[in-house]
């Protein structure tokens, strides 16, 4: 074997900048845990004896901290004033919990899969899945993290309205099923733009019920509920919507799913499914979001199918043309991409 040393040398490079991120992931969450990216920027800028000070934390971790988040750019350091900043760029991602570039509950949920490696290792070896309530608990408020930016930026404002008459209904007054719905992120952004309709969250979860049902209670929400149901056996009828987000392709059963919406649904009513952005083709989906969405569905999205009866594995990148064929297979004969993000497919679904 010859080793071309440019290319090797490219290769290194490569790989000490993916430690370095790997290395800096439990960093982060001590940045959020502790407030430290929030007192950097309502200092403005801060040296590591002020910050220390602000957060009430130890100066000598957080020196080595600081530096540790200037040398990966998550912060910016001023030499002549030997103090740090945040531009706009990186408060969005690290600080700013309404932006829909808020990156941090991506971090917790990789500390869950760090945290479980031995489980997911066995799981190689034996072919069993590994159920979300296998996890351990920052994969739930990670996943809520993660996602509700995205929801709260694009759900009201750009998916919802590319359904065909929904908007219309809901602000009349609709009945709407959030199936899967975690901690109830998505459930409470449609409850609060729509007063008039009634939203009943479904997760076979029950921690996460729990933790949606004291969301929703501290907002005041008077037209949301929640239950713990699978997809598969949830109650009620009549339904407008009935929605699933990022959660399809984490069932054992997606086509069993889909079939029990069609028994749920009224006959002029939508199926609207959002999952993450793919293409069809492998390799069209061999890129940085891509290699992000198959290491998550490694670890978490495929385990949880293979949990399940059936287990049929979607996996996280899918991809439309999958995904129209288990819809279709469930009952539906229309079936379409409505709307799409860098991030997110947008699939509306018609008897």
């Amino acid at each position: 074997m010859t080793i071309n040393e440019t290319k090797l040398q490219e290769f290194l490079g490569k790989m000490i900048k993916d430690l370095g991120a790997a290395a800096s992931s439990s960093l982060v969450l001590i940045g959020d845990k502790l407030g430290l990216y929030k007192a950097i920027v309502n200092a403005g800028s801060v040296n590591s004896n002020q910050l220390a000070e602000l957060t009430n934390t130890n100066e000598r971790y957080i020196r080595e901290w600081l530096a540790a988040q200037a040398a990966s750019g998550y912060i910016e350091y001023h030499a002549e004033t030997d103090s740090f900043s945040m531009n706009p760029e990186q408060i969005s991602v690290f600080a700013d919990e309404e932006s829909p570039n808020y990156m941090i509950g991506g971090f917790y949920s990789l500390s869950s899969v760090m945290s479980g490696e031995a489980k997911i290792t066995e799981a190689f070896r034996t072919g069993e899945g590994i159920g979300w309530g296998d996890h351990s608990e920052c994969l739930f408020c990670g996943t809520a993290k993660f996602f509700r930016p995205t929801y709260k930026t694009y759900l009201t404002s750009q998916w919802l309205p590319s359904l065909e008459g929904v908007i219309q209904k809901l602000e009349k007054g609709a009945k709407v099923a959030d199936i899967g719905c975690g901690h109830g992120c998505s459930t409470a952004i449609m409850a609060e733009a729509f007063p008039n309709s009634e939203f009943i969250g479904f997760d076979f979860h029950e921690p996460s019920i729990e933790a949606a049902k004291k969301s929703a209670l501290e907002k005041n929400l008077q037209n949301i509920s929640f239950e713990v149901a699978t997809a598969k056996i949830y109650k009620g009828s009549n339904y407008d919507l009935v929605a699933f987000f990022d959660c399809l392709h984490d069932m054992g059963d997606p086509i069993g799913a889909v079939s029990h919406v069609k028994e749920t649904l009224n006959s002029d009513g939508t199926l609207l499914i959002v999952e993450p952005m793919a293409n069809d083709n492998l390799e069209e989906n061999l890129h940085p979001i891509g290699r992000v969405m198959y290491s998550f569905s490694t670890t978490i999205c495929t385990p949880s199918s293979l949990s399940q009866e059936v287990g049929l594995a979607l996996g996280a990148q899918a991809g439309e043309k999958r995904l129209r064929e288990v819809v279709t297979s469930g009952g539906f004969t229309k079936f379409r991409r409505a709307a799409e993000t860098p991030f997110n497919l947008i699939l509306e679904a018609r008897l």
